[in-house]
């Protein structure tokens, strides 16, 4: 059986459309994925989606003065991670401001260095004990860590996906994004004041 040239050339022109198609979906960016990893055994604990410069927060107990202390970052379209903000009840060990980044300001009762916007890309966070209460916390969700992997090391790393990555992961999300989970047994509702 002959395929009628014109036939070829239509062939040719869909398939190209497809081709050119299915290399920007790839190439388009889709947003971000930060990634929580446990360090030893490489397992994945969060997956979460973000668009560039929204925030996420790692939230904790001051081992030594048990008061508490909000570290807010974002990412970068390129999936660098910036440290954003640092609030705090008051200046304990290894607290405190950095000559020329950011700004002091008081919200409410707390001390805040804002307006930081400095660099650190991937960085490892040593998981604190329960009492520590190492939380991410992201949009509505509240992830502790001190509570699934106390003592521990864990990687925090970011990465920018394409649009086809990103619309699968939208309709088939990692088994490590939240609400995915049974968020009955990792959602953290117990705040402290």
């Amino acid at each position: 059986m002959l395929i009628h040239p014109n036939r070829w050339k239509m062939v040719w022109v869909v398939g190209s459309i497809i081709l050119v198609l299915g290399i920007a979906g790839f190439i388009i960016p889709g947003g971000l994925e930060l990634r929580v990893t446990h360090l030893k055994s490489g397992r994945v604990l969060l997956v979460l989606p973000l668009k560039p410069g929204e925030r996420f927060t790692i939230h904790y107990y001051h081992s030594v003065e048990n008061a508490p202390i909000w570290e807010e970052h974002s990412v970068d379209k390129d999936g660098v991670i910036y440290i954003e903000e640092e609030r705090y009840e008051k200046f304990g060990a290894g607290m405190g401001k950095m000559p020329g980044v950011g700004r002091m300001v008081r919200k409410g009762p707390y001390e805040a260095i804002v307006e930081m916007h400095m660099p650190v890309g991937e960085f490892i966070l040593r998981v604190g004990s329960p009492g520590v209460d190492h939380t991410v916390i992201w949009r509505d969700y509240r992830e502790n860590l001190s509570r699934s992997v106390p003592h521990e090391a864990v990687q925090f790393s970011a990465r920018p996906v394409g649009y086809f990555y990103y619309l699968w992961r939208h309709l088939v999300p990692h088994p490590a994004t939240p609400g995915i989970r049974d968020n009955n047994d990792d959602k953290d509702n117990s705040q402290r004041n």
